[in-house]
């Protein structure tokens, strides 16, 4: 549901709220685009699984979705196209990319679990644009071995089948990162689909496989903790968590298509 915006615009603040018990979280922000509409996010911390799952939907009705596996150091990027009904189309699209988490790109989902707002009505604006980066996801990945690179992937894209991808570049970091030989990680997990095919903007026949590019905007999430200084009761000067900062960030995902009839929006 898209709140209506205001007039004003209040100052951000979120309080860190230093919890004694390990709990499940979800935050709800309405964050405004660059074209001016407000879309809501929800984002869920759990601390014991050392998870973060943000979701929001677009102004055209598609369902996204960010999941951050921080014991993997994956993140998952899942999105649920609806059918274009005048193409012909009936039913939505499921497809998924599979990359490697950078450190420091996110808050730790504890400190995400601590987050709280003073104003859960008000419409909040990134302080950090990050731009955009391009990601030439040139492997498919088999669902039913997915859980060799996380556990989560399986459940999360299972409904994608054979529309799950992901990069030669992070397929290597990600084989250090789990203790495994990157020949085999590649070969057992994912099928690799060389970049020879034009791009679905460029041909005409429907029928034809192509590469085909889509683009996830986040557009406000926490990137990093904000410290202050003090002093403690015996009067020294100490470090403290006393906010957050905000970022937007943009992916273009370039993969391939077995068709441009499941690409129409690149034109």
């Amino acid at each position: 549901m898209i709140r209506k915006k205001k007039s004003w615009e209040p100052t951000f603040t979120l309080l860190l709220a230093f919890l004694l018990v390990t709990v499940t979280c979800e935050l709800v922000v309405n964050v405004k685009n660059k074209g001016g509409d407000v879309q809501v996010e929800s984002i869920d911390a759990d601390t014991a699984a050392d998870t973060v799952a943000m979701h929001f939907v677009k102004i055209d009705g598609t369902h996204v979705s960010q999941f951050i596996d921080f014991r993997s150091e994956v993140q998952i990027f899942r999105t649920i196209i609806l059918p274009e009904e005048e193409q012909g189309q009936s039913q939505h699209q499921v497809q998924c990319f599979v990359m490697r988490y950078m450190k420091n790109e996110f808050i730790s989902s504890d400190a995400m679990s601590k987050l709280r707002q003073k104003n859960p009505t008000a419409i909040r604006t990134p302080e950090d644009d990050k731009g955009r980066e391009i990601h030439e996801q040139d492997h498919v990945v088999h669902l039913e071995k997915s859980h060799v690179i996380s556990p989560y992937i399986y459940n999360i894209c299972r409904e994608a089948h054979d529309k799950i991808y992901a990069r030669d570049a992070d397929l290597r970091i990600l084989s250090r990162s789990l203790g495994k030989d990157y020949n085999t990680l590649r070969s057992s997990t994912t099928q690799y689909i060389p970049s020879k095919y034009a791009h679905c903007r460029d041909i005409t026949d429907y029928n034809k496989p192509c590469c085909c590019h889509y683009e996830i905007c986040v557009g406000w999430y926490p990137c990093g903790l904000k410290y202050c200084r003090g002093r403690d009761s015996l009067g020294h000067i100490v470090s403290y968590r006393c906010g957050i900062k905000t970022c937007r960030k943009c992916r273009i995902f370039e993969y391939y298509s077995v068709q441009k009839a499941n690409c129409l929006w690149d034109y």
